[in-house]
């Protein structure tokens, strides 16, 4: 009897998995199982149970309460781009950091997590406070890809553009707010020297008038640190002297994550605290 049921535990969900696929519904809702349910022959009082023998097999994942994705272990089933399910787990979202550093081709170094940017608070068992006190950060594992949720307040959530990866459509930040953010928080990038590096390297590609604007929507301190770098690269004295002329009260350090030892230099009011790190 049990192996009958086993049986049939796996013809209706082979039945609901391939309908759910059929319809785009790779990511999908237990209200997306129920629709399709009722094309399958299964009843709406199983549909729970179903989805629960199917994760149990291993054909699909739940990514949270109500929310799960197909399985790549399904037969016939690509996987999905980690990308595409950062953008299920919570919303607003855009894919950021060192993720979309890699994604916009500003540096070879392949990072082990997904960096996702959320006005949302995330439950997961791991949160902690960042150095800033407008972000938090937590992390969640999902068939072994770590995914990290970076909270910031509303009005600080601009500079965002879809982007297609595969066959989704993904909110990634673009690539000058992507490096703005490396310089609030360049641990989320693997370090100030990584995030300097990026944008010598991209300086030709960038619109230096949107950097300028996207840093004097954040932090003082964020457009002082761009106003230091960009003097170092050469950058016309037009765009240095609108960085110049913002008003700061007191020393910021240059890596807002390394400790408050170096030269001060007073034309940008940044303490130079990279202890002993060449820059060109």
């Amino acid at each position: 009897m049990k192996a009958r049921n086993n049986q049939k535990h796996t013809r209706l969900g082979v039945g609901l998995v391939r309908k759910l696929s059929e319809d785009g519904k790779r990511i999908f809702t237990i209200r997306d199982a129920r629709e399709a349910a009722s094309f399958c022959g299964i009843r709406d009082s199983y549909v729970v149970e179903s989805l629960y023998h199917l994760s149990n097999t291993g054909w699909i994942v739940r990514l949270k309460k109500g929310l799960y994705i197909i399985s790549s272990s399904f037969p016939g089933m690509t996987p999905i781009h980690e990308f595409e399910i950062a953008m299920a787990l919570v919303h607003p979202a855009a894919i950021s950091h060192w993720s979309a550093m890699h994604f916009h081709g500003m540096t070879e170094q392949m990072p082990q997590r997904v960096y996702i940017t959320t006005t949302k608070a995330i439950v997961t068992s791991r949160l902690t406070k960042s150095l800033k006190k407008n972000q938090r950060s937590s992390s969640r594992e999902i068939n072994g890809v770590l995914y990290e949720f970076i909270k910031i307040k509303p009005e600080r959530f601009f500079g965002t553009k879809d982007y297609w990866v595969g066959e989704a459509k993904v909110i990634i930040t673009d690539p000058e707010r992507t490096l703005i953010d490396g310089l609030i928080a360049p641990k989320y990038f693997g370090d100030w020297a990584e995030v300097y590096s990026a944008l010598e390297s991209q300086l030709s590609r960038l619109d230096l008038d949107k950097m300028v604007d996207y840093s004097t929507r954040l932090d003082t301190a964020v457009v002082k640190r761009l106003g230091w770098i960009l003097e170092k690269l050469g950058v016309e004295d037009s765009i240095l002297q609108r960085l110049e002329t913002f008003p700061i009260r007191g020393y910021r350090t240059l890596d807002p994550s390394g400790p408050r030892k170096g030269p001060c230099n007073r034309r940008w009011m940044i303490q130079e605290n990279l202890l002993g790190r060449a820059v060109r």
